[in-house]
């Protein structure tokens, strides 16, 4: 039995004595102690060594007590387990020296075996719950399928993956056939971090805002239903899409435990378009955690007025930025466990 379950309460529309916290991207850039393994291991060592990758993901839960851990991987471990080559390089990010243009590429990339490309990310799984020792849940993650499609065939992160959606609109086939590969490998991906002991999941569709409502559908929220759909009796699936507010109410209606929500959606708005029956799960401003703690605190409290302390969990609009002191990462997280109606 976990101690501390009111992450998994608010999964389930329990009522709650206060909301449960985690921030996403929570494992990593803006502690120093991360900071002192990163300057000993590259980045795909520290994903690859179940060791690191679960040393990593408790290090918040040491210094800050959320109350769920994320465990520390990438998005990127897919196209490589799919033979797509991933690089990360030290201040430009990921790169992929062969970009998936075409029908040719696409036959070159395979739906791999989990345990045999992946295994190092069960492992860390085994670890970190050994850690982590019952006291917090542990939460698995994957990219959505149009999300990972966007870096594998532009090549490397973009502000409008042009190359990304012009492969979608000129080689809708193609595109599609890309999507439903890593929607198998991803469905595959999730059921074996879940078998390992993960106690809930979520899909990042980061890149999502960047489709016209229409396309949206067609080209990333069909292919994340499939992933709810495989994975929901198995354990409670998160699904965040950054820019994606007029997603909100297919998201609500998709067997899906809980929605999150960028900062650009209002908690009012949020219950709105999701029928206010969902758990709903966000939506501070990252860019925000650089505000004196004493009014990150204010705006936490508010925030959490806002959504009501039911059938909600709070976190960050997006990914935690690396440059946040560690004192304002603490006032966000405090101003939730000392939270009274």
């Amino acid at each position: 039995m976990i101690k501390n379950d009111l992450f998994l309460k608010a999964l389930e529309g329990e009522t709650v004595e206060r909301p449960p916290v985690w921030m996403m991207r929570q494992a990593g850039r803006y502690l120093p102690e991360f900071m002192e393994l990163r300057k000993k291991y590259d980045f795909f060592t520290r994903c690859q060594t179940p060791e690191l990758a679960s040393e990593i993901t408790v290090q918040p839960i040491r210094r800050y007590g959320m109350d769920a851990a994320i465990l520390f991987s990438d998005i990127l471990v897919i196209p490589q387990a799919m033979d797509i080559k991933v690089q990360m390089k030290p201040n430009f990010g990921p790169y992929l020296p062969n970009p998936i243009r075409s029908q040719a590429d696409l036959d070159k990339v395979i739906v791999p075996d989990i345990q045999d490309t992946l295994g190092y990310v069960m492992d860390a799984i085994t670890m970190t719950k050994e850690k982590l020792n019952d006291e917090v849940p542990l939460i698995g993650f994957a990219g959505s399928p149009w999300t990972l499609l966007c870096y594998c065939v532009e090549g490397q992160g973009s502000k409008s993956f042009d190359k990304a959606r012009g492969f979608c609109f000129t080689q809708p086939e193609a595109a599609h056939e890309l999507l439903q590969k890593i929607t198998d490998t991803t469905i595959a991906y999730l059921k074996a971090k879940v078998k390992a002991g993960v106690n809930a999941v979520q899909v990042f569709d980061s890149w999502g805002g960047m489709l016209s409502p229409q396309d949206y559908q067609e080209f990333s929220w069909k292919y994340m239903q499939q992933i709810v759909d495989a994975l929901k009796d198995e354990a409670p699936v998160i699904v965040f899409g950054k820019g994606c507010w007029f997603a909100l109410k297919e998201m609500a209606n998709s067997g899906a435990s809980a929605v999150g929500v960028d900062w650009t959606c209002s908690p009012q708005n949020a219950r709105y378009l999701t029928g206010g029956n969902v758990t709903l799960q966000g939506n501070f401003d990252p860019a925000r955690l650089l505000s004196p703690p004493a009014t990150i605190k204010k705006m936490v409290t508010q925030m959490i007025r806002d959504f009501g302390k039911d059938k909600y969990i709070v976190n960050l609009g997006h990914g935690i930025l690396p440059h946040i002191p560690v004192e304002n990462a603490k006032a966000f997280i405090d101003a939730v466990k000392e939270y009274k109606e």
